[in-house]
């Protein structure tokens, strides 16, 4: 099956309190973003598409080396608002898109691999990276059907109830979705949340109420799935991706 990446790349980095774009902030002389898209290209995708939005050009100096595509994302409407930019791109492709973010470096290529093989084992419309964490405190939660693969909600942690709070069953934010279906669903998608955004996860609800299949496949390791989002993690990643090497 052929496979497209989309990497999420436009976000600010409010917290990292600097103006750089999050995704240009350095881990062991290297940039976030670079380690995100080598892993992209060692899964051999058709085509890898970058979504870009605060400080554009920077990104897109920092990245010019790499045989990336971009999509801008302006203004910045939310995850589910930055994969509709990459549309036009994906017009004419049939296969699986890939979803990463930008601030997420310590993915490999082995968990990557494994995800979309689970996801054609079970003819998944779209299946979820997960981790269990001890503190989920900020993630988006994964509502599992009772013991089975298959994904009944996945809930924003400002949305969600207060059972569903107590699940430590975390959303990484990296997803494999059939092309086709990610982008019809994306049309329905709307901003009736806390946020007042377009969330990419609605794409999920929108499949359950069509009867599609969903799926979750969970990482043995959480720390894989951290993303960058303070200059605390990113020391830690900076360790973190020490330790893998």
């Amino acid at each position: 099956m052929a496979l497209a990446v989309i990497v999420m790349a436009a976000g600010k980095g409010t917290r990292m309190h600097s103006d750089l774009p999050k995704v240009l902030h350095q881990a062991n002389g290297r940039p976030l973003i670079d380690y995100v898209l080598d892993t992209s290209y060692a899964l051999e995708p058709e085509e890898v598409i970058l979504i870009i939005g605060h400080q554009s050009a920077l990104v897109k100096a920092a990245t010019a080396r790499y045989r990336v595509s971009t999509a801008l994302q302006e203004p910045q409407l939310g995850t589910g608002h930055a994969v509709m930019q990459a549309e036009a791109q994906l017009s004419n492709f049939e296969g699986e898109v890939l979803i990463l973010s930008g601030d997420a470096p310590l993915v490999t290529i082995m968990t990557l691999k494994k995800l979309i093989a689970f996801h054609h084992s079970r003819n998944a419309v779209a299946t979820v990276l997960t981790a269990e964490m001890s503190d989920p405190t900020g993630y988006g939660r994964v509502i599992r059907q009772h013991q089975s693969d298959i994904v009944l909600k996945i809930v924003e942690q400002k949305d969600a109830s207060e059972d569903e709070l107590a699940v430590r069953e975390i959303n990484s934010g990296i997803y494999v979705f059939n092309a086709r279906i990610l982008f019809e669903a994306l049309a329905k998608i709307t901003t009736d949340n806390a946020q007042k955004e377009y969330y990419l996860t609605d794409v999920f609800s929108i499949c359950f109420q069509s009867g599609k299949r969903v799926c979750a496949f969970k990482t043995d390791d959480p720390n894989e799935i951290i993303g960058i989002n303070t200059p605390e993690q990113l020391r830690d990643a900076k360790r973190l991706l020490l330790e893998q090497v």
